[in-house]
């Protein structure tokens, strides 16, 4: 009876500890309930926003046609590139072309995107219209000081209206940024320019660029030290202005088709009957519509973005035009263009003097392929044809520099002969350090001898980002010598080329092909030979005239026009514009009547681009740069033109992106321009700040070694100055490759929350507590049950 009695405390002390544990269990399920409750609101609150996130980004499989991906930072999920189409068409009227540029901007994904385009114009381009179109409704841009317009961008973006921003970040690149294009959706977006024609010689010619090069961005050096409430600190400068927006993805050829097709139409009224019409670099098909009127347009459809466009045209025989003198009234005011071809100077006029010729070829990796050819061929065309008289030298550079002789030397025979051999066997690689090589050639070349014309002869593709630290190099050091350069390649830095070449009043000659090589190089030496007209003034007779542009103006080579335009504070001035200038001791004046000047339509324009320009030309004599910028600022807000401190911003009144849905942001990707070696530019790009890694040495890789500098080859310890800025400009590999830079693109994570997982695991630890408590009251039981069985069997 005993055992009985106790099996029933047993049971009964058993079933309360179930009780209790059952309640227990129950009560922390249900505050385990309410946790996932209040887990799973938060969670359909973002549902859209997380939904929208994947809904922007794609598989590989997902992917129909070709099209470039940008990984994501979720695992197996890209982001899809948006998509440009770009149509040019160029309307030529005598000296002036008015281009519109029409970019359509397409989203192919799921998602919201905001897309920023990098591309070249012209670097003479008035930039004065930007328009958006959605729909069948077409939206104004406004011109507005920079960071104004910056910020209604960012506002409108923010507030999810469709707008566009476009910026300046040099004269020849800018930035378009169009936000808010809806999934699927497309945006066009066109833009206005004009600019003057180009004449050398007999030849006029345009260009249209299509893709920004990949540039060289050296890194900061401390260059100064300021003082700031009497204590001095090293103030690092960037050279390079912006650097974040001239870089964009660039595309490797061996593993991506081209993108970014152009379409592109020329409508050609020369106002003067024409001879040869043709097209440098691209098939194309050309109609005649009498003899002064040409239409050109692409064989292709279209061609990618990878090299610049460019045409030429000529006269016909006995009707080259010398002179133009067109006009256009402003409020009041009237602008002019006038150009003038002064005659060629008479063959008695005294021959030239000696010249001390430094040339300079840059052989970094951008200047790979084609590039190095030309330039390889140019250099040595151009020692083959110095005069036994002359006295010269060759530096060649990429991340390192060499002076081929121990300073100038006379162009014998055998001198000749050992440099043109040299140059014949460099290789392109490393980076592209153009500041040392310069101020070798500019300051350590020595003195200039008596009655000789110092010249330096810079050949390169000019892919670099620093163009102010070189100009101020030139301005600052250039002393009497004169700087030509001559632009290598598909697609060169022109705005460096030319502003370079007019700060050392020389020349720029751009050579595109090896098909052009001898006869623009005959044309640079024709103008290395043939003494410059110098002393250019302009007067107006009866007129005051205070707004002359270029100022002051430039020294003029055989071939080449003076060209200038001017603001007259009347509508209708009566008096003449008198130009005159020297070859020589031979004085030259000519005489152009304003009233019998030809209408001509945005003459205002280029006169407000051209006094910009003087403007930023003059940029080192200004002490105030506050009042600089003011100064550009009123002219550009006056005509209505991009600059570098002021944009043009569209913005659609409208609201389409709901505000709960993500925007997505990417930089549109850019071809390799054509004949670049994608492997060498691997390496061209400078490292984080603070980084070391150098590559290259003064005898790089396939370049003349021991053998050459044995002969005399100086290397850069004989300029100590020039060392240490090398030394501090480090570069860096693969690593810091701009695509690798700007591929990966950064969205919201959207993977497993850590609330829930915390849930999940406080459910897991609750199952494990009551499987233990159930155990536990089965072996009490199990035990007892054991208990009473012995002593029932009297154990």
């Amino acid at each position: 009876m005993f055992l009985e009695d106790e099996f029933t405390i047993g049971r009964i002390r058993a079933r309360r500890i179930s009780v209790s544990v059952l309640v227990a269990v129950t009560a922390f399920a249900a505050c385990i309930a309410a946790m996932l409750a209040l887990a799973s609101a938060a969670r359909a609150a973002e549902t859209p926003q997380a939904s929208a996130q994947l809904a922007a980004l794609v598989r590989p499989n997902d992917v129909n046609s070709g099209s470039l991906l940008f990984p994501s930072k979720e695992p197996g999920f890209y982001v899809e590139a948006p998509r440009l189409k770009t149509d040019v068409a160029i309307d030529v009227s005598g000296p002036i072309a008015r281009v519109k540029v029409t970019q359509r901007f397409q989203n192919p994904t799921q998602g919201w995107v905001e897309g920023t385009y990098v591309f070249p114009l012209p670097d003479n381009s008035a930039v004065d219209a930007l328009k958006m179109q959605i729909g069948e409704r077409f939206i104004e841009g406004q011109i507005k000081p920079r960071q104004e317009a910056r910020e209604i961008y960012e506002q409108a973006k923010a507030e999810g209206k469709k707008t566009a921003l476009l910026e300046q970040q040099r004269p020849n690149i800018f930035t378009n940024q169009v936000a808010n294009i809806g999934p699927g959706e497309t945006i066009v977006v066109q833009i206005e320019y004009q600019q003057t024609i180009h004449q050398s010689g007999d030849e006029f010619s345009l260009r249209f660029p299509m893709v920004v090069a990949p540039r060289y961005n050296p890194a900061p050096i401390v260059q100064t030290v300021e003082f700031n409430n009497g204590a001095g600190f090293a103030t690092p400068r960037d050279p390079v202005e912006n650097r974040d927006k001239i870089e964009a993805p660039v595309l490797d050829p061996r593993e991506n088709a081209r993108i970014n097709p152009v379409s592109l139409t020329v409508d050609l009224k020369a106002g003067f009957p024409l001879g040869d019409v043709k097209s440098s670099f691209h098939a194309v098909d050309i109609s005649q519509d009498g003899d002064q009127a040409r239409t050109i347009s692409l064989k292709a459809d279209t061609v990618p973005a990878d090299k610049d466009f460019e045409l030429t045209w000529k006269a016909a025989p006995g009707k080259m035009p010398s002179a133009g003198l067109f006009r256009e009234v402003i409020d009041g005011k009237t602008y002019l263009l006038a150009f003038v071809t002064p005659p060629t100077a008479p063959d008695t006029a005294a021959p030239p003097a000696k010249r001390e010729v430094v040339f300079v070829i840059d052989n970094s990796g951008s200047m790979s392929g084609p590039s190095i050819e030309q330039a390889r061929q140019s250099l040595a065309l151009a020692i083959s044809k110095l005069n036994p008289d002359d006295r010269f030298n060759v530096i060649r550079f990429d991340d390192t520099m060499t002076d081929y002789f121990k300073g100038l030397v006379a162009a014998t025979p055998d001198n000749r002969e050992k440099a043109i051999a040299y140059v014949r066997g460099l290789t392109a690689d490393g980076g592209t350090e153009m500041l040392p090589a310069l101020q070798a050639a500019l300051r350590n070349q020595g003195p200039v001898a008596t009655g000789a014309l110092r010249q330096v002869v810079f050949l390169t593709d000019g892919a670099i980002g620093n163009e102010r630290q070189l100009f101020q190099e030139i301005t600052t050091n250039r002393g009497d010598a004169r700087v030509f350069t001559v632009g290598i390649g598909s697609a060169p830095n022109t705005y460096f080329m030319t502003k370079a070449a007019e700060m050392g009043r020389g020349t720029f000659t751009a050579i595109g092909s090896t098909d052009q090589v001898a006869s623009r190089m005959g044309e640079l030496f024709a103008k290395l030979q043939n003494p410059a007209m110098t002393d250019i003034a302009a007067t107006f007779e009866g007129i005051e005239a205070e707004n002359i542009s270029p100022n002051p103006m430039p020294d003029l080579y055989s071939g080449e026009p003076v060209v200038l335009t001017s603001e007259l504070p009347e509508a209708k001035p009566a008096g003449k514009l008198q130009i005159i200038g020297k070859t020589g001791d031979q004085p030259w004046r000519v005489e152009m009547d304003i009233a019998n000047a030809a209408d001509g339509s945005g003459v205002s324009k280029l006169w407000a681009r051209r006094k910009i320009d003087d403007f930023e030309a003059h940029a080192y004599e200004r002490q105030d740069p506050a009042a600089l910028d003011k100064d550009i600022e009123t002219v550009a807000l006056a005509h209505h033109l991009v600059s570098r401190v002021t944009s043009l911003v569209a913005v659609d009144v409208t609201p389409s992106r709901p505000v709960d849905q993500p925007l997505g942001s990417t930089k549109l990707p850019l071809n390799l321009p054509e004949g670049w070696d994608f492997d060498k530019i691997l390496g061209e790009n400078p490292a984080p700040l603070g980084g070391t890694e150098r590559h290259g040495s003064a005898t790089p890789t396939g370049n003349p070694g021991p053998e050459q500098a044995a002969a005399a080859t100086q290397d850069l310890a004989a300029s100590p100055e020039i060392a240490n800025m090398m030394a501090a400009a480090p570069t860096a590999k693969a690593a810091t490759m701009i695509a690798q830079k700007s591929s990966t693109v950064n969205l919201p994570q959207t993977a497993t929350r850590a609330d829930e997982q915390i849930i999940r695991g406080l459910t897991m630890l609750l199952l494990a507590l009551t499987a233990a408590s159930g155990l536990a009251v089965w072996r009490r039981r199990l035990k007892r049950i054991i208990v009473v069985g012995a002593k029932r069997n009297g154990l």
